[in-house]
């Protein structure tokens, strides 16, 4: 038997406040991962990896060209062996090996600029740092999911998402939708 329940249901707010297990699961391993990823790392190291992972998050590629994590790995790199050469008084721009990775940098790059903007070898410094970081990040969440080739870039997606943008639990109304059934048996 199904009942046509009301949208102020109280079983149906219930499912929404309380997701499925699943979803808690996924998201205390995705926090667990974050810290980890900014454990040791300065205000202003921490604030330029959010910066830069908010970027990735938003990175739109070209057509037919999904950004994957080998690219953000080739991507990090080439600009942490950059900033890595400015700290030291040198400009070498290192490139990356793929035309996706060399775009996403040359994406990043500005990012960075404005970011570092009369930061000099300092900024270099901590640049390289949170370069090196994402790229050694990207390889650990990989490796959790190597079938996934969008692995790291996915859990950007989960962790920057807004409340209102998480993903509907099942019994949840849609505008589309029929009206929620509570099943009796």
């Amino acid at each position: 038997m199904e009942v046509q329940c009301p949208s102020d249901c109280v079983y149906l707010a219930s499912a929404r406040e309380h997701p499925p297990a699943a979803v808690v699961r996924q998201r205390q391993r995705d926090l667990g991962l974050l810290a980890h990823f900014v454990r040791d790392l300065s205000e202003a190291q921490s604030q330029l990896f959010f910066l830069v992972g908010a970027c990735l998050q938003r990175y739109e590629p070209a057509d037919l060209q999904p950004l994957i994590d080998d690219d953000v790995a080739d991507a990090a790199a080439s600009l942490a062996a950059t900033a890595e050469t400015a700290s030291r008084g040198l400009i070498y721009d290192h490139r990356p090996a793929s035309f996706s990775a060399d775009r996403l940098a040359a994406t990043l790059k500005p990012l960075l600029a404005e970011a570092g903007k009369n930061g000099g070898s300092p900024f270099d410094r901590d640049a390289a740092v949170v370069l090196r970081r994402i790229e050694e990040a990207t390889r650990d969440v990989r490796r959790f999911d190597p079938s996934n080739r969008r692995a790291f870039v996915d859990l950007l997606g989960r962790l920057t998402r807004q409340p209102d943008e998480l993903p509907p639990v099942s019994g949840a109304l849609s505008p589309d939708s029929d009206p929620p059934r509570l099943i009796v048996p």
